[in-house]
């Protein structure tokens, strides 16, 4: 139908380009990290079960731009790289960071400050410490225990990080983690409570941290080791956490591991199934919890550890593409890879192939959409569809599809008239039929003429019925159901074919009664030569008015259909998408 002019909202570059906090110049790594690019900014939160009231944090570690690790084209103490990296993260629904803390007094010591600067400026954004094992083993005050190097540093951790707004709490105290502080030293607890007068919430680490000493909750991991993607272990933590009401469990969710980067590595490798082991992590946490026995906070393992191949900040590659293409007026595409990564598809439309409008979005299952159905004038234009991941997926822009959009339009000869379908788009399986319900509804007084109803545009193995195929709406809407069949339609050659064999053997038989009966009557014979030749006649003329198309069987696909109301000098049409699986 003719309508309104394309507005854009987007450009294709802005579809296309970089939307993260990751580096312009990164590109993809052997260990599975995906480039700097395009990914889906949907809400994580949506991967969780329903009712989900679940803090999302995400693990970050700051000790990037320094010699001693891989360059991944930034710096972890530029102020503008960290405000890209929480308004990143907050623009996929993460809630918080844990940062892996080594330490007062060196860059990453002064990169949390500059996240606590930038994290107070976002209401309901908040940090927490993790205090490395690492921290004690080498940023340890001269001569001091580990057990002194830990109370000094969660002193200064209290003077300088937990007065700010944002620092994160529970049930009004700061919580605070630690990484293999237990597995690599003998420590009191107790002693290092007694020196802090905050009173801080402790959360440990896997199953035994839920009856840790002064545990308030434990926190899980990514495990490598093993062949179930770590699965067995979250089953395990999971189930711990379950008899500690009163304690926090934190789920983990992540989308891999690879340390063969690692200056450190030791080749330990859980494959990222193109974006499965992500999706199963969160399937894990949805088959034990739900809204009513809720998942306290979960970690994201991690938002930027590249040399473990754990980053989700450029992405996490789904393995998926996908192609466009145009039949009639309806846009269609098809997708190469596990459509479980997907979200949602929009389709754009565009007069110059740069400057997009978007037409909505459509979800997965859906392979087209019936242009006809939105206002745009017919004309020439470009179209794109993209594929929007599931939550940190990347998302995928197929290419430039050029077509021409011709859409019945209401006759100029009587605007009094308007046809509807519904549905206006129709899914019907091989060999199947499939209804929709046609109206015609005068604009305006009445239309008491007969409006005939019928089909143009069906490729020869689909046929269409009207019941009625006449319809007078008076003063209200007239309706007609329409019929639309699948199934084989004999060619125009067979029908010839028959036409010709049955009327050459009636042709033959009354020769054959010349010869053999010689006694017949002529002019009896004369009767029966002609009453061949008419039935033939009458057969060749059926078989050419019937499909006009030689294909025979039938075929899967979309097809654009047009219906048209007829009433002699008033005629209106539409367009209707019919699909056949």
């Amino acid at each position: 139908m003719a309508g309104n002019s394309v507005s854009p909202t987007t450009t294709l570059a802005a579809q296309t380009a970089n939307n993260t906090s990751a580096a312009n110049s990164f590109t993809s790594q052997t260990n599975g990290n995906a480039s700097a690019g395009n990914v889906s900014k949907v809400d994580v939160h949506s991967l969780l079960y329903s009712g989900a009231d679940t803090k999302v944090y995400a693990h970050l570690l700051l000790w990037f731009g320094g010699s001693n690790h891989m360059n991944v084209g930034y710096n972890s103490n530029d102020a503008a790289q960290v405000h890209r990296q929480i308004t990143d993260m907050i623009s996929r629904g993460i809630q918080g960071v844990i940062i892996d803390w080594y330490g007062p007094n060196n860059s990453i010591d002064q990169a949390t400050k500059l996240v606590m600067a930038e994290a107070e400026t976002h209401p309901g954004f908040t940090f927490a410490i993790m205090v490395d094992q690492g921290a004690i083993q080498w940023d340890s005050c001269s001569g001091c225990s580990p057990q002194q190097a830990l109370i000094q540093q969660l002193q200064y951790i209290e003077q300088t990080y937990f007065p700010s707004s944002a620092y994160m709490k529970w049930e009004g105290r700061p919580v605070v983690t630690n990484f293999n502080i237990d597995l690599s030293y003998t420590l009191s607890w107790d002693a290092v409570t007694l020196a802090l007068s905050s009173q801080p919430v402790f959360l440990f680490q896997n199953n035994d941290g839920f009856s840790h000493t002064l545990s308030s909750g434990s926190y899980s991991w990514v495990m490598p080791t093993g062949a179930d993607y770590g699965i067995n272990y979250l089953t395990s933590f999971y189930d711990a956490g379950m008899p500690f009401e009163n304690e926090q469990t934190v789920g983990a969710s992540y989308k891999g591991f690879n340390d063969t980067l690692a200056s450190w590595g030791s080749n330990r490798i859980m494959s990222q199934q193109c974006g499965q082991t992500w999706l199963q992590t969160f399937s894990e946490i949805n088959g034990l919890y739900n809204s009513g026995k809720q998942l306290a906070a979960l970690q994201l393992v991690t938002w930027n550890d590249y040399e473990e191949g754990t980053e989700i900040e450029s992405g996490v590659n789904g393995c998926l593409s996908l192609t466009a293409s145009t039949s009639g007026n309806s846009l269609q595409w098809k997708v190469n890879g596990d459509e479980n990564t997907v979200d949602h598809y929009v389709a754009y439309i565009s007069i110059d192939g740069q400057n997009l409008m978007s037409l909505g979005e459509v979800y997965p299952g859906t392979e087209s959409v019936n242009l006809c159905s939105y206002s745009l004038p017919n004309g020439s234009y470009v179209s794109y569809v993209q594929a929007v991941g599931k939550p940190s997926i990347a998302n995928q822009m197929s290419g430039a599809v050029k077509f021409m959009l011709s859409c019945g339009q209401d006759s100029t000869t009587s605007g009094n008239l308007t046809l509807g379908a519904n549905p206006s788009a129709l899914t019907i399986s091989l060999g199947a039929s499939g209804k929709m319900n046609v109206t015609v509804t005068p604009r305006s007084g009445s239309f008491n003429s007969s409006i005939a109803l019928t089909c143009a545009g069906l490729p020869a193995d689909l046929s269409c019925s009207f019941s009625p195929a006449f319809v007078t709406p008076g003063s209200r809407v007239g309706s007609s159901v329409l019929t639309i069949k699948s199934g084989p339609v004999a060619s125009t050659h067979d029908s010839e074919r028959r036409a010709f064999f049955f009327a050459s053997g009636l042709f033959s038989f009354g020769l054959l009664g010349i010869t053999v009966i010689g006694k017949i009557n002529s002019r009896r014979i004369t009767g029966m030569i002609g009453g061949a030749v008419l039935i033939a006649l009458v057969l060749l003329a059926s078989s050419c008015g019937g499909a006009s198309s030689g294909v025979t069987g039938s075929s899967t696909g979309s097809y654009v259909v047009t219906i048209n109301g007829n009433a002699g000098a008033t005629q209106v049409s539409m367009t209707v998408l019919v699909t056949v699986k």
